[in-house]
């Protein structure tokens, strides 16, 4: 992009229960990430930022909401979005065992001290989703050196979750994901981190994934359902996000029918975890 091009914020708002598929079809539209805003306790909004005519077309959207959008804006950024955009990505901290943080913000006084760059794809893991699999994958993990299994991140976005598997002392840790930017993101948050990663290119809709003894899977209700009937041998365990509240039910039935049964739920806000064993 020309530097001296206005950078332009496309902002769609829609009601609650057609968000997924709406975030499903703009993560396919902009794969390097949607910035996500609670407006109101029945509305969501997404956005996504680019130059003049680098922005997505929304006919997609449109047809998976079912008409159901309610708001579509466009707006040019400030001047001074840059600083703004750092101010935005501030540091996670999960009591006194992690902190995830990106690159210019100082180191955190936690053992685990996890970097992410924001700027290659899908954000330093504030995300509610995010935040409910580490809490989770911390009770997972001994922080032992090695020993306490393989790990498996499908979906693994900027990496965050299988850089802390690695340093909570799972290996290996295979890292996976359909769009090649996350890929590429991942490896290099990776050798940021000082971890070792097996970090592949990955369709969870038609390939089967590599046996672990602990999956981690923060996508979506929709390719989770679909995983469900697809994987031929689901793992000893699994953490399941990216799914609302209301979803739950029909997410944890689908993988009690495959044999596994749910341990915990954890939830924040709308958005909820699972864990499940078999």
């Amino acid at each position: 992009m020309d530097g001296s091009s206005p950078l332009l914020r496309l902002a769609i708002q829609v009601d609650r229960d057609h968000a997924e598929l709406v975030l499903t079809e703009l993560l396919d539209l902009a794969p390097a990430g949607v910035e996500e805003v609670d407006v109101s306790d029945v509305l969501i909004e997404y956005a996504v930022y680019g130059a003049p005519g680098e922005l997505p077309s929304l006919p997609d959207l449109e047809a998976a909401a079912g008409g159901a959008l309610v708001h579509v804006s466009t707006s040019e950024v400030a001047a001074d979005w840059a600083q703004r955009w750092r101010e935005f990505h501030r540091p996670l901290v999960l009591g006194e065992r992690l902190t995830v943080r990106p690159p210019w913000e100082p180191a955190g006084s936690t053992p685990l001290d996890v970097v992410i760059d924001p700027g290659q794809a899908f954000g330093t893991g504030a995300h509610a989703t995010t935040r409910l699999c580490l809490e989770l994958l911390l009770l997972e993990g001994s922080g032992a050196d090695g020993g306490i299994g393989t790990c498996v991140d499908l979906g693994c976005g900027s990496g965050v979750l299988a850089i802390t598997a690695a340093l909570l002392g799972f290996a290996p840790v295979i890292a996976l994901d359909f769009d090649p930017a996350a890929v590429d993101a991942t490896a290099e948050n990776a050798a940021v981190n000082g971890v070792s990663l097996d970090v592949r290119r990955f369709d969870l809709r038609a390939e089967q994934a590599p046996d672990a003894d602990l999956v981690v899977a923060n996508v979506l209700a929709t390719p989770l359902l679909s995983w469900a009937g697809l994987q031929a041998r689901l793992p000893p365990r699994l953490i399941l996000s990216g799914l609302l509240v209301a979803e739950t039910d029909r997410v944890a039935s689908a993988y009690a029918a495959r044999g596994m049964t749910l341990v915990e739920t954890r939830v924040d806000g709308d958005w909820a975890a699972l864990v499940l064993t078999r």
